[in-house]
Protein backbone atom coordinates (compact mmCIF):
# COMPACT_ATOMS: atom_id res chain seq x y z
CA UNK A 1 0.00 0.00 0.00
CA UNK A 2 1.52 3.33 -0.66
CA UNK A 3 2.21 5.56 2.44
CA UNK A 4 1.36 8.74 1.06
CA UNK A 5 -1.52 10.19 3.62
CA UNK A 6 -2.72 7.00 4.72
CA UNK A 7 -3.59 5.97 8.08
CA UNK A 8 -5.28 2.52 10.12
CA UNK A 9 -8.78 3.03 9.24
CA UNK A 10 -11.15 2.43 12.35
CA UNK A 11 -14.98 2.09 10.19
CA UNK A 12 -17.33 0.44 8.23
CA UNK A 13 -17.42 -2.97 7.44
CA UNK A 14 -14.89 -4.52 5.40
CA UNK A 15 -15.18 -4.10 1.24
CA UNK A 16 -14.24 -7.36 -0.33
CA UNK A 17 -12.06 -7.29 -2.96
CA UNK A 18 -12.66 -8.57 -6.66
CA UNK A 19 -12.47 -12.01 -6.24
CA UNK A 20 -10.60 -12.05 -9.96
CA UNK A 21 -7.89 -9.96 -8.42
CA UNK A 22 -4.63 -12.20 -7.58
CA UNK A 23 -1.70 -10.68 -6.10
CA UNK A 24 1.00 -10.92 -8.14
CA UNK A 25 3.70 -13.48 -6.88
CA UNK A 26 7.01 -11.88 -5.17
CA UNK A 27 9.96 -13.66 -5.42
CA UNK A 28 12.89 -13.35 -2.41
CA UNK A 29 14.60 -11.18 -4.70
CA UNK A 30 11.76 -8.75 -5.30
CA UNK A 31 12.45 -5.12 -3.72
CA UNK A 32 9.59 -3.36 -5.17
CA UNK A 33 7.33 -2.17 -2.18
CA UNK A 34 3.60 -3.32 -2.93
CA UNK A 35 1.01 -1.11 -4.53
CA UNK A 36 -2.30 -0.51 -1.95
CA UNK A 37 -4.99 -1.77 -2.99
CA UNK A 38 -8.20 0.01 -2.60
CA UNK A 39 -10.67 -1.42 0.54
CA UNK A 40 -12.47 -0.18 3.49
CA UNK A 41 -12.80 -1.38 6.83
CA UNK A 42 -14.88 -2.49 9.55
CA UNK A 43 -14.83 -1.32 13.23
CA UNK A 44 -11.98 -0.50 15.55
CA UNK A 45 -10.30 -3.99 15.52
CA UNK A 46 -8.41 -4.56 11.55
CA UNK A 47 -5.86 -2.97 10.58
CA UNK A 48 -6.06 -0.87 7.43
CA UNK A 49 -4.28 2.61 6.12
CA UNK A 50 -6.38 5.00 4.49
CA UNK A 51 -6.40 8.80 4.47
CA UNK A 52 -7.55 9.75 7.88
CA UNK A 53 -9.96 12.95 6.54
CA UNK A 54 -11.91 11.16 3.95
CA UNK A 55 -13.10 8.56 6.61
CA UNK A 56 -15.61 8.64 9.47
CA UNK A 57 -16.09 5.99 11.86
CA UNK A 58 -19.28 4.32 12.27
CA UNK A 59 -20.35 1.28 14.04
CA UNK A 60 -21.77 -1.30 12.10
CA UNK A 61 -25.13 -1.83 13.51
CA UNK A 62 -25.55 1.56 16.27
CA UNK A 63 -24.34 3.59 13.19
CA UNK A 64 -23.13 5.46 16.30
CA UNK A 65 -19.83 7.82 14.97
CA UNK A 66 -16.90 6.89 17.00
CA UNK A 67 -13.68 8.10 17.53
CA UNK A 68 -9.98 7.39 16.92
CA UNK A 69 -8.81 6.01 20.21
CA UNK A 70 -5.90 8.42 21.36
CA UNK A 71 -2.73 8.60 20.47
CA UNK A 72 0.37 10.76 20.72
CA UNK A 73 0.92 13.09 17.46
CA UNK A 74 4.78 13.37 16.54
CA UNK A 75 4.98 16.79 15.13
CA UNK A 76 6.37 15.20 11.92
CA UNK A 77 9.65 14.17 13.63
CA UNK A 78 10.30 10.68 14.44
CA UNK A 79 9.90 9.37 18.27
CA UNK A 80 12.61 9.18 20.99
CA UNK A 81 12.94 5.79 22.42
CA UNK A 82 10.45 5.32 25.40
CA UNK A 83 12.34 4.45 28.44
CA UNK A 84 10.94 1.58 28.68
CA UNK A 85 11.44 -1.06 25.66
CA UNK A 86 7.95 -2.74 24.27
CA UNK A 87 9.97 -6.41 24.67
CA UNK A 88 11.27 -8.31 27.44
CA UNK A 89 14.62 -9.23 27.51
CA UNK A 90 16.04 -11.86 25.25
CA UNK A 91 14.92 -15.34 26.69
CA UNK A 92 18.03 -17.88 26.93
CA UNK A 93 16.57 -20.20 23.65
CA UNK A 94 16.29 -16.71 21.69
CA UNK A 95 19.90 -15.29 22.68
CA UNK A 96 21.81 -15.24 19.74
CA UNK A 97 18.91 -15.39 17.25
CA UNK A 98 17.64 -12.51 15.04
CA UNK A 99 14.15 -10.67 15.69
CA UNK A 100 11.78 -10.60 13.30
CA UNK A 101 8.22 -8.34 13.62
CA UNK A 102 5.58 -10.12 11.88
CA UNK A 103 2.61 -8.10 10.92
CA UNK A 104 -1.04 -9.75 11.01
CA UNK A 105 -3.63 -8.29 8.44
CA UNK A 106 -3.12 -8.82 5.04
CA UNK A 107 0.27 -10.44 5.68
CA UNK A 108 -0.89 -13.80 7.70
CA UNK A 109 -4.42 -13.73 7.07
CA UNK A 110 -7.40 -12.07 5.33
CA UNK A 111 -10.52 -11.04 8.04
CA UNK A 112 -14.06 -9.83 7.12
CA UNK A 113 -17.43 -8.93 9.32
CA UNK A 114 -18.80 -10.35 5.45
CA UNK A 115 -19.32 -14.26 6.24
CA UNK A 116 -16.30 -16.49 3.94
CA UNK A 117 -18.04 -19.64 3.36
CA UNK A 118 -14.52 -20.94 3.88
CA UNK A 119 -12.93 -19.23 6.53
CA UNK A 120 -10.55 -20.84 9.00
CA UNK A 121 -11.58 -19.13 11.91
CA UNK A 122 -14.63 -17.54 13.11
CA UNK A 123 -13.72 -14.99 15.78
CA UNK A 124 -16.70 -13.58 18.02
CA UNK A 125 -15.58 -9.84 18.68
CA UNK A 126 -17.50 -7.48 20.82
CA UNK A 127 -18.30 -3.98 19.72
CA UNK A 128 -20.34 -1.27 21.61
CA UNK A 129 -22.46 -4.19 23.51
CA UNK A 130 -23.07 -6.71 20.49
CA UNK A 131 -20.85 -9.71 19.76
CA UNK A 132 -20.13 -10.11 15.65
CA UNK A 133 -18.24 -12.87 14.03
CA UNK A 134 -14.94 -12.04 12.51
CA UNK A 135 -14.14 -14.42 9.64
CA UNK A 136 -10.60 -15.10 9.38
CA UNK A 137 -8.76 -16.74 6.12
CA UNK A 138 -4.96 -17.57 6.46
CA UNK A 139 -2.67 -17.34 3.68
CA UNK A 140 -1.49 -20.56 2.19
CA UNK A 141 1.48 -21.69 3.43
CA UNK A 142 1.29 -19.40 6.61
CA UNK A 143 1.74 -22.90 8.98
CA UNK A 144 4.98 -23.57 7.40
CA UNK A 145 6.27 -20.30 7.22
CA UNK A 146 5.39 -19.75 11.47
CA UNK A 147 7.14 -22.76 12.09
CA UNK A 148 10.38 -22.22 10.17
CA UNK A 149 10.25 -18.23 11.44
CA UNK A 150 9.41 -19.70 15.38
CA UNK A 151 12.72 -22.50 14.79
CA UNK A 152 15.36 -19.56 13.31
CA UNK A 153 14.56 -16.16 15.11
CA UNK A 154 12.88 -14.33 17.91
CA UNK A 155 9.57 -13.86 16.85
CA UNK A 156 7.24 -10.91 17.35
CA UNK A 157 3.76 -10.34 16.39
CA UNK A 158 3.20 -6.91 15.55
CA UNK A 159 0.01 -5.18 14.30
CA UNK A 160 -2.24 -2.27 14.11
CA UNK A 161 -5.56 -3.95 15.00
CA UNK A 162 -6.65 -3.94 18.28
CA UNK A 163 -5.65 -6.59 20.78
CA UNK A 164 -9.67 -7.45 21.60
CA UNK A 165 -9.64 -8.73 17.68
CA UNK A 166 -5.84 -9.95 17.04
CA UNK A 167 -5.26 -11.55 20.25
CA UNK A 168 -7.75 -14.30 19.89
CA UNK A 169 -6.82 -14.79 16.17
CA UNK A 170 -3.19 -14.93 17.38
CA UNK A 171 -3.91 -17.97 19.77
CA UNK A 172 -5.79 -19.92 17.14
CA UNK A 173 -3.18 -18.80 14.07
CA UNK A 174 0.19 -19.69 16.12
CA UNK A 175 -0.77 -23.73 17.46
CA UNK A 176 3.47 -23.55 18.03
CA UNK A 177 4.16 -20.88 20.18
CA UNK A 178 6.25 -18.88 17.53
CA UNK A 179 5.48 -15.60 18.73
CA UNK A 180 7.20 -14.16 21.97
CA UNK A 181 5.45 -11.59 22.14
CA UNK A 182 2.26 -9.92 21.00
CA UNK A 183 1.92 -6.11 20.25
CA UNK A 184 -0.91 -4.04 19.44
CA UNK A 185 -2.23 -0.97 18.09
CA UNK A 186 -1.14 0.82 21.74
CA UNK A 187 2.52 -0.15 20.98
CA UNK A 188 2.13 1.48 17.57
CA UNK A 189 3.57 5.38 17.29
CA UNK A 190 0.69 7.81 15.29
CA UNK A 191 2.54 9.70 13.12
CA UNK A 192 1.71 12.06 10.40
CA UNK A 193 -2.09 10.40 10.12
CA UNK A 194 -0.09 6.32 10.29
CA UNK A 195 0.36 4.29 12.45
CA UNK A 196 3.83 3.25 12.70
CA UNK A 197 5.81 0.48 14.15
CA UNK A 198 8.85 2.05 15.41
CA UNK A 199 11.40 -0.89 15.87
CA UNK A 200 13.34 1.51 17.68
CA UNK A 201 11.51 0.96 20.99
CA UNK A 202 11.72 -2.74 20.94
CA UNK A 203 14.70 -3.24 23.09
CA UNK A 204 16.71 -5.16 20.19
CA UNK A 205 20.11 -4.14 18.35
CA UNK A 206 18.11 -3.00 14.80
CA UNK A 207 20.67 -4.19 12.74
CA UNK A 208 19.04 -8.05 13.85
CA UNK A 209 15.84 -6.89 13.07
CA UNK A 210 13.60 -7.83 10.15
CA UNK A 211 10.06 -6.68 10.02
CA UNK A 212 8.08 -8.41 7.55
CA UNK A 213 4.73 -6.27 6.51
CA UNK A 214 2.25 -5.28 3.67
CA UNK A 215 2.49 -1.93 4.61
CA UNK A 216 5.11 0.18 4.19
CA UNK A 217 3.50 2.92 5.86
CA UNK A 218 4.16 0.91 8.62
CA UNK A 219 7.70 1.07 8.96
CA UNK A 220 8.59 4.48 7.61
CA UNK A 221 10.77 4.79 10.09
CA UNK A 222 12.94 1.63 9.40
CA UNK A 223 12.53 0.66 5.73
CA UNK A 224 16.02 -0.42 6.04
CA UNK A 225 15.27 -3.18 8.11
CA UNK A 226 11.63 -4.34 5.94
CA UNK A 227 10.89 -7.38 3.39
CA UNK A 228 8.00 -6.17 1.86
CA UNK A 229 5.20 -8.76 1.04
CA UNK A 230 2.29 -8.12 -1.28
CA UNK A 231 -1.09 -7.81 0.59
CA UNK A 232 -3.20 -10.74 0.63
CA UNK A 233 -6.61 -11.23 0.77
CA UNK A 234 -8.44 -14.29 -0.98
CA UNK A 235 -5.94 -15.80 -3.97
CA UNK A 236 -5.22 -19.61 -2.71
CA UNK A 237 -2.47 -20.39 -5.27
CA UNK A 238 -0.69 -17.72 -3.31
CA UNK A 239 2.99 -18.86 -2.63
CA UNK A 240 4.67 -16.07 -1.40
CA UNK A 241 5.27 -16.94 2.39
CA UNK A 242 6.82 -20.03 0.69
CA UNK A 243 9.05 -18.55 -1.61
CA UNK A 244 10.41 -15.81 1.33
CA UNK A 245 11.35 -18.93 2.80
CA UNK A 246 15.15 -19.07 2.00
CA UNK A 247 15.26 -15.47 2.11
CA UNK A 248 14.86 -15.54 5.61
CA UNK A 249 16.73 -19.30 6.49
CA UNK A 250 19.77 -16.47 5.00
CA UNK A 251 18.79 -13.48 7.26
CA UNK A 252 18.76 -15.85 10.34
CA UNK A 253 22.36 -16.31 9.99
CA UNK A 254 23.43 -12.31 9.28
CA UNK A 255 25.38 -10.91 12.08
CA UNK A 256 23.91 -7.77 10.75
CA UNK A 257 20.98 -8.11 8.55
CA UNK A 258 21.24 -4.71 6.54
CA UNK A 259 23.95 -5.46 4.15
CA UNK A 260 21.63 -8.87 2.60
CA UNK A 261 18.54 -6.59 3.15
CA UNK A 262 19.93 -3.48 0.84
CA UNK A 263 21.34 -6.26 -1.82
CA UNK A 264 17.81 -7.52 -2.35
CA UNK A 265 16.91 -3.63 -2.89
CA UNK A 266 19.97 -3.09 -5.12
CA UNK A 267 18.68 -5.92 -7.58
Amino acid sequence: MDNTSIITQVANPKEEENNSTSPDKVSQSNSSLKKQRSRSIFSPFFCCFRNYNDYHVEAPATNKTLTLPPTPEENGSPPKPPAKFLLPEVSISDYGKNCVVIDLDETLVHSSFKPISNADFIVPVEIDGTVHQVYVLKRPHVDEFLQKMGELFECVLFTASLAKYADPVADLLDQWSVFRARLFRESCVFHRGNYVKDLSRLGRELSKVIIIDNSPASYIFHPENAVPVQSWFDDMADTELLDLIPLFEGLSKEEDVYSLLQSLRDR
